[in-house]
């Protein structure tokens, strides 16, 4: 345990870790560089150029020491956070992550809204692709609500698609999430999720290596995601094509030694082969919240939420839906759709409807969201209309 004067010498010198994250040519390996050869980062800041040479630092770097550091205020670099309400960790204080310390380099500053806790060393990542389908948005909510509802904290990249969907569901189960930012912490993105940032910081916490007013960049992307994995015990990839930025999160999670799980999907879905891949290469596949509960010896956490039953076809002698919201020509294509995405041709064929029909009966199931159009004219029917659909069934039964 960290003595009081060992905290307080951390707590005065983190203005100076902060004011050298203005600095780019200081990343995790010079800042190490920089505290072993000073001690302390603020001896490091009021350096000489001799003495930043004699620490290792090479002459470009410490041309951009000199020509930075004049216009950086360590106080004000404070001040400008505590008006934000945003607070800044440095590798050598106690309230660092323990896991992320772990990694090869780790941000030589946190900065945070919210705060940890000690139960998120129990932290999963779940990442994916910005562009879900309706089996993937579906997958990863009943999946993170399982597993926030077991008392699992969920870390996401605050990004649109299966990031979104994670932090969002595991808010509404009451777990704890942890959103990383390739931006500032003033600079949310997208935009779209500042309130999200805002919902994600009130009852967990949201965490970037950049200073105020970085903008996000196709470099901060990738090493943005070292810090997902960085902070958990595995990554569950649900949804990723192989190109997807996930594959950036399992690369990291692999080289520091953290689990990698996998949701399968169709392999005729363009958003399922990387992650497919994924499990043809080793990833622990998942089918239930338990895969991933047992792998990381979790199981004596609360049990999960059971997930809904998720249906992929319906029998042929299946009652259909009794409710009012789906009768006639709307309750007949209702009882086609399924999870798997299927094309309004196909679905007049084995309804055997003329295609104005099944048009107007699907655009009013769409009102209703009974159904979801997912692109090119599939469609796929959605959480609430399976709900219906069971209900009714008990009903006839």
């Amino acid at each position: 345990m960290q003595s009081d004067d060992a905290r307080n010498t951390a707590d005065a010198d983190t203005k100076y870790w902060v004011a050298f994250t203005r600095i780019p040519s200081i990343g995790p390996a010079r800042a190490r560089t920089l505290e072993g050869a000073f001690g302390t980062m603020e001896a490091a800041w009021h350096a000489s150029t001799d003495e930043l040479r004699a620490a290792g630092l090479d002459r470009r770097v410490v041309a951009q020491v000199r020509e930075r550091r004049p216009g950086i205020d360590p106080d004000g670099e404070m001040a400008a956070l505590h008006r934000q309400g945003i607070g800044a960790l440095a590798w050598s204080s106690p309230d660092y992550p323990a896991l992320l310390k772990t990694i090869a380099d780790p941000p030589p500053v946190l900065f945070h809204q919210g705060s940890f806790r000690p139960e998120d060393r129990r932290a999963v990542a779940v990442v994916g692709t910005r562009r879900a389908t309706s089996y993937g948005r579906d997958a990863c909510a009943a999946l993170v609500a399982a597993l926030a509802s077991s008392g699992v904290t969920i870390v996401s990249g605050m990004a649109r698609g299966i990031d979104g969907i994670a932090h969002r569901t595991a808010l509404e189960a009451g777990g704890r999430t942890v959103g990383v930012m390739a931006s500032g912490l003033d600079m949310v993105y997208p935009p779209e999720h500042r309130e999200l940032a805002r919902q994600v910081a009130a009852s967990g916490v949201v965490v970037s290596e950049h200073p105020l007013g970085q903008r996000p960049s196709p470099q901060t992307f990738p090493r943005r995601n070292r810090i997902l994995s960085g902070l958990t015990l595995g990554v569950l990839v649900v949804e990723a094509p192989h190109t997807s930025g996930a594959m950036w999160t399992v690369h990291w999670a692999l080289e520091q030694g953290r689990e990698v799980f996998a949701v399968p999907g169709s392999i005729f879905s363009p958003a399922s082969q990387g992650v497919n891949r994924l499990v043809q290469d080793g990833a622990k596949l998942v089918l239930s919240p338990e895969d991933v509960l047992e792998e990381l010896n979790l199981s004596t956490l609360a049990a999960p939420v059971p997930m809904p039953t998720q249906t992929a076809t319906m029998p042929e002698a299946a009652p259909r839906p009794a409710a009012t919201a789906a009768q006639g020509p709307e309750g007949d294509l209702l009882s086609l759709l399924a999870d798997d995405p299927r094309h309004v041709d196909e679905v007049c064929r084995e309804a055997g409807m003329p295609i104005t029909t099944v048009s107007s009966a699907l655009t009013l199931l769409e009102l209703k969201g009974l159904v979801r159009q997912v692109g090119a004219m599939h469609y796929v029917r959605t959480r609430e209309a399976r709900s219906l659909y069971r209900s009714a069934s008990r009903r006839s039964a």
